[in-house]
């Protein structure tokens, strides 16, 4: 058998697999803390179930248009308007499985072959595997722990060339946390509008941001930024409704029609009641994300606080999302029983057959040096796992 060169060029998800790994384990009757987690441990608010659930006694389970009812894209619109100071109609809007499926549409209806796209790095694991497909060029920018993981517009300059085509960019950030400021945004937008480059705002995490920080949409700067601008967002992570599978993008009319167009021959609409249940969950879930946004600055200040009283770790504490981005490069090169830390990889594979904890390797987000770690875990978890970490490590020389 052989299968074509875009498939085989796509490697598999090592977030996936490590927590399939998790799992085996776990149904071996072990216990592991998983700080792999890229999803929250809150059950998806009963009001949205209700919703769902009174959607299918009424027996809306057809076919919908393919871009989404146009009761829940106006409510999307709504929602940019009042809170993200976006304006756009129903036509500029595409829901989809999930903002993972907007961001590959967007990726496909943009990126010709050859056409190259500007990562920041540390970068979500799926994104390169996108551009990939798209027959794209990767093209990483790095940052550190100085920047705060944060790229700058000078430095967005020297990457830029003649087949540059889009910036994908990524706050608070998967896997480092961290936040733009709207001066930092405005810098970079204004290069992107000089260089007509395109950006794919992913704003997923948009609504879990700590200690009173600003969200800032950088579509909302300017008009031509803009005209520029696909911002994606979704449910999963505000709302804990990551198996519903809802996603959206809002941009350009004729990049949302081209996406369309895509979808149309793909996936078609997503879950019809899963859709009327989103309706409710934009327009009320404030509430309950209010809560869970709490618990997780409790979590999050604990499991910094722990993590760097440990000499071998050290992080820098995210603003927003539910990850730590944990420096691991003192281990590297140590042993533990003979083995050598080689690399992250090495390291997480040890920590779940050792520790009995998950982890993600740095690697997967381009950068080795690091391990992400979720607290989208209980409190007594994260203690737990914490506490398996600290004697693992003591055991290493």
């Amino acid at each position: 058998m052989k299968l074509s060169s875009k498939i085989q060029e796509i490697s598999p998800s090592a977030t996936l697999s490590i927590t399939a790994k998790a799992k085996q384990l776990k149904s071996q009757g072990i216990k592991v803390i998983a700080f792999a987690a890229g999803e929250p441990d809150f059950d998806t608010p009963e009001f949205i179930k209700q919703k769902a659930k009174e959607a299918l006694d009424k027996g809306l389970t057809k076919y919908t248009p393919t871009a989404g009812i146009p009761e829940l894209k106006q409510a999307i619109c709504e929602k940019l308007k009042k809170e993200n100071n976006l304006e756009y109609t129903p036509e500029e809007v595409l829901v989809s499985c999930g903002a993972k499926h907007s961001i590959f549409n967007a990726i496909m209806a943009l990126v010709d072959d050859g056409d190259e796209v500007l990562l920041p790095k540390p970068y979500w694991v799926s994104y390169p595997e996108m551009i990939k497909f798209a027959r794209g060029k990767i093209i990483e920018i790095p940052t550190n722990e100085r920047t705060n993981f944060k790229i700058k517009a000078d430095q967005l300059k020297e990457y830029i060339t003649p087949k540059t085509k889009l910036l994908i960019l990524n706050y608070p950030s998967n896997p480092t946390g961290m936040m733009y400021t709207k001066q930092e945004l405005q810098e970079i937008a204004n290069v992107l509008v000089e260089n007509q480059i395109y950006c794919i705002s992913d704003e997923i995490y948009e609504k879990l941001v700590y200690d009173g920080l600003e969200f800032v949409s950088i579509a909302s700067l300017n008009s031509e930024i803009k005209k520029l601008t696909i911002t994606v967002n979704g449910l999963s992570k505000c709302c804990s409704m990551t198996g519903w599978r809802v996603g959206y993008a809002c941009g350009p009319k004729e990049i949302i029609q081209a996406m369309g167009n895509l979808q149309d021959h793909s996936t078609s609409n997503i879950t019809t009641f899963v859709q009327y249940a989103s309706v409710d969950a934009i327009k009320y879930a404030e509430e309950s994300i209010k809560k869970m946004v709490e618990e997780f600055k409790k979590r999050r200040d604990y499991i910094v606080e722990e993590i760097n009283k440990i000499p071998e770790l050290s992080v820098i504490k995210p603003q927003g999302a539910f990850y730590v981005w944990v420096n691991i490069s003192k281990l590297k090169g140590k042993k533990y029983n003979n083995q050598i830390i080689t690399d992250s990889m090495k390291l997480s594979e040890l920590l779940l057959t050792e520790a009995r904890v998950s982890v993600i390797p740095g690697c997967v987000f381009g950068d080795d040096d690091y391990i992400r770690l979720s607290y989208a875990i209980s409190l007594q978890d994260i203690k737990e796992g914490l506490d398996n970490i600290k004697k693992f490590i003591e055991t290493i020389r």
